[in-house]
């Protein structure tokens, strides 16, 4: 496939979107509702909340197709952060709502709970985003407990390319703590839905 195909396609179904044609909706969601679910269930952790976020979500794309800028990155990632954002905003609605009506906690551990659930939330999408050789790596190491060695010999490389494509995993994760650490947790641009810088908001 040339290098270029997958932008050509967000910019096709962007086209197709804007002309209103609903099969480009329907084609849309089922490449991208699972993600969109899966990150807003990581956030909420609420099945009905993430099935309600989902649809938010597939609503505004179908209503504000011109919001995506093929220039700031792709597709994938503009739909991945207006689900992360509206995730986050719902669950600091609901928490702040909880801690109005005298629930426990304070506004504080209701930042930290923010900042947790959109540090998870990160870390999933990029390693779902992650090239398959990183994220086969970090699955035999950290979810199957293998060190480097088993590693190398179950993927079939050298020693050293494993230590690389770990090195190289753990470093794409450690961005989404950063992300968080840097910002309120839910993107650079809260009020935007047309969340411009996408690949760096999510």
């Amino acid at each position: 496939m040339p290098k270029d195909a997958p932008r050509r396609w967000d910019r096709r179904m962007q086209q197709r979107l804007a002309h209103g044609e609903a099969a480009a909706l329907g084609e849309l969601y089922d490449r991208f509702a699972s993600l969109v679910h899966g990150l807003a269930h990581r956030v909420l952790g609420d099945v009905a909340a993430a099935d309600r976020i989902t649809r938010d979500v597939f609503t505004h794309v179908w209503e504000n197709p011109e919001a995506y800028d093929p220039k700031q990155g792709p597709l994938r990632s503009w739909i991945a952060t207006l689900a992360h954002q509206q995730a986050v905003r719902r669950l600091r609605q609901t928490e702040s709502a909880a801690l109005a009506r005298g629930g426990a906690g304070t506004t504080e551990d209701l930042e930290r709970k923010v900042r947790r659930a959109s540090a998870a939330a990160r870390a999933d999408y990029i390693v779902t985003a992650m090239p398959a050789p990183l994220r086969a790596a970090l699955e035999l190491a950290y979810f199957q407990r293998r060190d480097y060695r088993q590693t190398a010999a179950d993927l079939g490389v050298t020693e050293d390319e494993a230590r690389r494509r770990l090195r190289l995993g753990l470093q794409l994760l450690s961005t989404a703590h950063d992300a968080t650490a840097a910002g309120s947790g839910d993107g650079p641009s809260d009020q935007d839905h047309g969340a411009h810088g996408y690949g760096r908001a999510l």
